[in-house]
């Protein structure tokens, strides 16, 4: 079924996001396959004052998505994979919803802006780490055109995970 795509808008994060992010995130579902339970404020204040930092140097970050009403209602966009494990340094997408907001159809919206923003930004390659159990998240990679890339086993939780790949760049024909 193809249906339209609500409107969407992403911008960079406020301070007032930090505490928009900490209430939407609070929650045991939206938290499931991150760790179980929403960061305490002052996480959040810190990663929307690094989101500012990364926009300004690299053109993208995770950006928080507002819906047609202009309603903070989670986040998406784009970093360097930070682990020591997995794609190091490769450019990784990511988003994180409200409950409320399942199943709508804003992050499929929400990512395909990010896509177009990271390949504005001169990426040629973005992945998605999912937990193979994320079966809403595992959706939205396929949505997006992303390819199951790698199998692999987280090193603490030791938790099955995905790494989807896409690649941004038009070859040129000459």
């Amino acid at each position: 079924m193809n249906r339209a795509l609500p409107a969407v808008r992403l911008r960079v994060p406020t301070d007032e996001d930090a505490v928009a992010w900490h209430r939407i995130f609070d929650d045991p579902d939206v938290m499931e396959f991150h760790g179980g339970r929403s960061a305490e404020l002052s996480v959040y204040e810190e990663l929307t004052a690094r989101q500012r930092r990364h926009d300004a140097e690299h053109g993208f970050c995770l950006w928080t998505v507002l819906d047609e009403s202009g309603q903070a209602i989670g986040f998406t966009g784009a970093q360097p994979w930070p682990q020591d494990w997995g794609p190091k340094g490769e450019i990784e997408i990511g988003w994180r919803l409200g409950r409320a907001h399942w199943g709508k159809g804003y992050v499929t919206a929400a990512a395909r802006q990010t896509l177009e923003r990271v390949r504005a930004a001169g990426v040629a390659e973005v992945v998605a780490m999912v937990n193979a159990r994320n079966t809403r998240s595992i959706a939205v990679t396929r949505r997006l055109g992303m390819r199951l890339a790698e199998v692999f086993t987280t090193p603490v939780s030791r938790q099955q995970g995905h790494c989807y790949r896409l690649g941004l760049v038009t070859p040129t024909v000459e």
